[in-house]
């Protein structure tokens, strides 16, 4: 699949997952907000019922008190009596609590209003007639009771409770349509999001289904794609290997066969170095001869003068440019013979104390050190599976360069850390010497390459073949410095190298 594709299927995937997401929040926040609605609406109804029940609860309390009162000042019978005053004393009660649950309604707020000053009323009218009735009076008290306050009163408490009760109703009847209308929208939110979440589920199972079928194909594919891989590896290998094995030939004997000429080189310098002191002996008799000049005292050497002196300090020179052309050739064919039998060595792991083995290293190099006015400080360090010979030959290189590239009269500092990361060694060899200018990092690790001031010794191969060595042993090798700011060299090293690998690459 082309990554285009990928990435549109990708998005889509994600796109679709953040629908489904986004959907049941909705769903989900929406039924909270419904139901709590439907809830409250209920809770409305149940509040309209309960101050209907209460508008009926004090009008019975009135009635008993009423018809306890008659019974009373018909018989004189003291239960009549008790039942009334209980009526009487349940009343107030009831309009407390009616009155806290049409708090909310000022009509009926109002209504209650009159109700209970009718209620008072009419019971002081009870109570005037049981105070006839306890003097003897009784009949003042039948006719108070049939005058038409009494009457009046009773009229006034059923048309003033009929109306809480009306208005009531209405409540009841729109409180009961709002919570209908909330449980349906609950439900029909509740269906459509199920709904939705179905659609987006059978959408996800099909994209699922797809992406599985295109990752089976693409891993048949990366089989074979890895098989002809491994074939074209194995083939590159061969060749590589063959052609490295070549270089490393061609290496050795151009370096032979260029040896045999210097050494002729070499044997003839010498001999017209032994001739020059003959040549120009004569030269220096014939020229006094000549001149009739006495000749030189007994055992002494005759002097050369103007141009003969001339030409023999021209010869003398040419000879010395020779020589140091002749002993630099032969370092640099000794490198190379030394680079090619270094790249024949195979390899063995043993197990290295890296810290024991860099110590080693620095106690070698511990003249050079204190020549130099340097301390070498070697931190913890990790334990490796390695050749031995590799390492002492990458790690005494690269602390012998930050010795030999110090500044002059500042102290060396050089220091050896280590840290190991996801199988991984990682060493650092840092100093705080003359540095490495940006542009140079790459130059430094070519053959016979260097880099800043030539004012030390050195064919330019250290670090051609330490960087070798470290890719030999499945590492990477980097350097960040900056000049007059010091140097950090890093080497990335297995912990457990395995010799089998490289050593078949040879």
């Amino acid at each position: 699949m082309a990554p285009e594709a990928r990435r549109r299927r990708t998005l889509g995937q994600i796109l679709l997952l953040s629908a489904g997401f986004l959907v049941l929040v909705a769903v989900s926040t929406s039924s909270v907000l419904l139901v709590n609605k439907a809830r409250s609406d209920n809770a409305w109804v149940v509040h309209t019922i309960e101050a209907e029940n209460q508008i009926n609860a004090l009008l019975l309390e009135v009635r008993r008190a009423k018809s306890g009162a008659r019974a009373y000042l018909l018989t004189q019978e003291q239960e009549f009596l008790r039942d009334h005053e209980a009526a009487v004393a349940a009343v107030g009660p009831v309009l407390d609590k009616l009155s806290a649950l049409v708090a909310d309604n000022p009509r009926q707020v109002e209504n209650l209003a009159r109700l209970r000053n009718v209620i008072e009323t009419r019971l002081s009218q009870f109570g005037r007639e049981k105070a006839l009735v306890a003097s003897g009076d009784l009949p003042g008290a039948v006719a108070l009771v049939r005058g038409a306050g009494s009457a009046e009163s009773s009229a006034l408490i059923g048309t003033t409770a009929e109306a809480m009760r009306t208005e009531e109703e209405r409540l009841f009847a729109l409180r009961t349509a709002n919570a209908d209308a909330s449980q349906q929208l609950a439900t029909m939110v509740t269906i459509a999001g199920s709904a939705l979440v179905i659609v987006l589920a059978i959408i996800s199972v099909v994209l699922v289904r797809r992406s599985a079928r295109a990752r089976d194909e693409a891993e048949v594919r990366l089989r074979e794609s890895n098989l002809n891989l491994e074939t074209t590896v194995d083939e590159r290998t061969a060749d590589l290997r063959e052609a490295n094995e070549e270089i490393q030939r061609f290496a050795y004997i151009v370096s032979h066969d260029l040896r045999s000429p210097l050494v002729n080189i070499m044997g003839f310098t010498s001999e017209l170095d032994e001739l020059r002191n003959d040549v120009f002996r004569r030269i220096a008799t014939l020229a006094r001869a000549a001149s009739s000049s006495p000749p030189p005292a007994e055992g002494a050497e005759p002097e050369l003068e103007g141009a003969d002196r001339q030409l023999s300090d021209d010869f003398s020179e040419a000879l010395g440019f020779i020589k140091s052309s002749i002993a630099k050739m032969d370092r640099l064919i000794t490198a190379i013979l030394n680079l090619t039998r270094e790249g024949r060595r195979e390899f063995s792991p043993v197990r290295i104390d890296m810290r024991e083995l860099i110590e080693a290293v620095a106690s070698t190099l511990a003249h050079q050190a204190a020549e130099a006015n340097a301390t070498i400080r070697v931190e913890p360090l990790p334990i490796l599976v390695s050749d031995r010979l590799a390492l002492e030959q990458i790690f005494s290189n690269l602390i012998d360069n930050a010795i030999k590239y110090l500044k002059p009269g500042v102290p060396g500092e050089i220091v050896v850390r280590a840290r190991t990361k996801l199988g991984f060694a990682i060493f650092e060899i840092a100093d705080n010497g003359r540095g490495i200018d940006p542009k140079d990092h790459h130059r430094i690790f070519d053959l016979f390459r260097r880099a800043g001031t030539q004012d030390r010794p050195g064919q330019g191969i250290g670090l051609a073949h330490v960087r070798a060595l470290v890719r030999r042993l499945g590492g990477t090798m980097s350097v960040a410095s900056e000049l007059d700011q010091g140097s950090t060299f890093t080497i990335t090293l297995p912990i457990n190298w395995k010799a089998s690998n490289r050593n078949s690459e040879r």
